[in-house]
């Protein structure tokens, strides 16, 4: 492949992964110049950034171009303010992955990978969405799972970025019927446990009854699979020991932090995000934008969450 700034789809073995560049005034572009001559040993990138914005962080950084960084152009110019929120940087991210999905959905790349954006730079772009997988969601009408982790255990979230107050009232049996079956047949599980939603997944109904439904619903799936896959509700306080981890590599919590403070507790360095139950292929690095150590050519930068993040896209081309 020819080191130039545009891009040219050549023939390959290798599979080609279109990577939104996120938020320009974060950590993203670094992690993704320093990444690049390793993972181009395995799949062939295609960086969703112009040669303009390319050369002005390159600068900042003091840094040179990569070889064969192939890129395709995404529009727009602005000064990158190294860990400044600003309304410009935000929606040259949101250009930058609706740039990607163009690629994915033509063919023209064989799955997208996201480097962090800032909620917040999004919101001030007056950027209706909260993040990737909202905007995957309303694009193709599909109920896209968001599944984090790494290879040591995946967390699948049944709500992600709703008020704690709306929960409860979000947990119905045949929404979590079906979000289960999706599961199931995007990542092909052995077996799940599926976590309750209160302290010791209700007591009985004592502590909710939010369970009830939780098991209605684990138990129509394992019937319409023909198998006993989902086990649960677990008691979420005890879901992540070590003992319960030996016998599950993939959970599904019912909110937000239930599953992704362990998780991060455990493997924040190297796990991932997945968007699961989609016509396309995106996976995302689990951090965000490092605004406290963007630009700083800091040595403690790790890129272990991003690599793993692209073999997760090579792995789930490779299942399709």
């Amino acid at each position: 492949m020819k080191n130039n700034s545009t891009f040219n789809i050549q023939h390959s073995t290798f599979k080609k992964i279109a990577v939104s560049i996120g938020d320009l005034n974060g950590i993203g572009l670094e992690i993704a110049l320093k990444a690049h001559d390793e993972i181009s040993t395995f799949c062939e990138p295609v960086y969703c950034i112009n040669e303009t914005m390319l050369t002005q962080g390159l600068k900042l950084l003091n840094l040179n171009k990569p070889e064969n960084f192939n890129l395709y152009p995404t529009k727009g110019e602005f000064e990158i303010k190294p860990s400044k929120v600003t309304k410009k940087s935000g929606k040259y991210s949101y250009d930058s992955f609706w740039d990607a999905i163009k690629l994915a959905k033509k063919g023209k790349v064989d799955a997208i990978t996201t480097l962090p954006i800032n909620k917040q730079s999004w919101s001030e772009a007056g950027i209706g969405y909260k993040g990737h997988t909202e905007v995957l969601r309303d694009y193709f009408g599909k109920d896209a799972i968001m599944m984090l982790g790494c290879e040591e255990m995946y967390v699948a979230l049944f709500t992600e970025h709703i008020p704690l107050s709306k929960v409860s009232d979000s947990i119905k049996t045949k929404k979590l019927l079906q979000f289960l079956l999706d599961f199931h047949s995007a990542t092909k599980p052995d077996k799940v446990c599926v976590l309750g939603l209160n302290p010791h997944a209700g007591d009985g109904g004592v502590l909710g009854d939010e369970e009830v439904k939780i098991i209605k619903a684990i138990k129509e799936a394992n019937d319409i699979l023909g198998s006993k896959i989902f086990y649960g509700p677990a008691v979420p306080d005890i879901a992540f020991t070590k003992h319960n981890r030996q016998n599950y590599k993939y959970f599904v919590a019912m909110y937000h932090d239930q599953g992704l403070a362990p998780l991060k507790a455990l493997y924040f360095d190297k796990s991932i995000n997945a968007s699961l139950n989609l016509p396309v292929i995106r996976t995302s690095v689990d951090h965000g934008t490092a605004f406290d150590i963007a630009y700083k050519n800091d040595s403690n930068i790790n890129t272990k969450s991003y690599i793993n993040a692209i073999k997760k896209a090579i792995e789930l081309i490779n299942n399709k």
